[in-house]
């Protein structure tokens, strides 16, 4: 996991982890956070992964990965 998040949410729980901000995924910066909060009312790891467009375009990608 230590490759997905940042240094400091490295230890958390799952459950810390849905609940953590954005930015604490590694590469997501606090400007990308206010982004996605700005566009999607993404505020937390856990609203992004359950935001219905980033769902559909993970869909997406794993059928047509499927398809190859």
């Amino acid at each position: 996991m230590s490759k997905l998040l940042d240094k400091e949410y490295e230890n958390k729980s799952l459950a810390d982890l849905v609940k953590a901000p954005v930015s604490a995924l590694a590469g997501v910066s606090e400007g990308d956070a206010k982004l996605l909060k700005e566009a999607f009312r993404i505020n937390t790891v856990g609203d992004m992964g359950r935001n219905k467009y980033f769902r559909t375009a993970t869909a997406l990608v794993d059928l047509a990965d499927g398809t190859k």
